[in-house]
């Protein structure tokens, strides 16, 4: 009996995940244990990462810092979501992770409570992610992709092929619509990242390099009359 209630609660949770039609319909804990509507982000650029304090990715929270400064006044929120599931990296209460990371690198952004990003125990809202965008590769023409890639596919061959979440700090961009436009891999650069962000929050710039022009011609020749009415 109690297998079977687990089994229909996962199915529940499928049916749930798949209805969901944007990030809005998503609830989560902050690092208060309170619970909080992701639909309070409504209108935001969003930028979702997983975090560890104990990563050699540590040190990006100082240029998450630095992007959150830069564009927090046009719209820009980074939700961070600390995880203990790659390497135990993240260690610690979370009331003990925001004290590291407020006195080592003075976060200013949202910090919620810790989740499962991979697995039974995934949070609805990182399954939602990832079924959004899956895993698009390491580049391996960076040294600590090609270290990355190598590492994984130790561990798993075809690790490459699921969408699951690689390691620490992967990041998601969220329009201001809640819809998922890109997903980073922790080696992907934060200049890449940045330009991304801009484009996002700044609707002008956004609406340049998002427009399309399409003109057909035609062998016909203009008539006339044509001619003579734009005269």
């Amino acid at each position: 009996m109690k297998k079977l209630m687990i089994v229909c609660l996962l199915a529940i949770t499928g049916v749930l995940n798949a209805s969901a039609q944007s990030i809005y319909d998503f609830k989560v804990k902050n690092d208060a244990g309170n619970e909080v509507s992701l639909a309070d982000y409504k209108g935001k650029v969003l930028l979702v990462v997983n975090t560890a304090t104990k990563c050699g990715f540590t040190p990006q929270y100082k240029e998450l810092e630095a992007l959150y400064e830069k564009f927090r006044n046009e719209g820009l929120e980074i939700l961070d979501f600390p995880c203990n599931q790659f390497g135990a990296q993240a260690p610690g209460s979370i009331q003990e992770i925001h004290q590291f990371c407020t006195a080592n690198f003075d976060i200013q952004f949202p910090q919620f409570d810790k989740i499962d990003v991979n697995g039974d125990n995934a949070h609805p809202l990182y399954t939602w992610l990832k079924a959004q965008k899956g895993f698009g590769g390491f580049d391996l023409n960076d040294q600590r992709g090609k270290m990355m890639d190598n590492m994984l596919r130790k561990r798993d061959a075809d690790f490459d092929k699921k969408s699951d979440i690689k390691w620490n700090f992967t990041k998601f961009l969220v329009s201001r619509d809640g819809k998922v436009l890109k997903r980073y891999e922790p080696t992907d650069k934060m200049g890449d990242i940045e330009a991304d962000i801009n484009r996002e929050v700044n609707p002008v710039l956004n609406s340049i390099m998002t427009r399309t022009s399409v003109r057909k011609y035609t062998d016909e020749p203009i008539s006339k009359g044509d001619i003579e009415g734009m005269i």
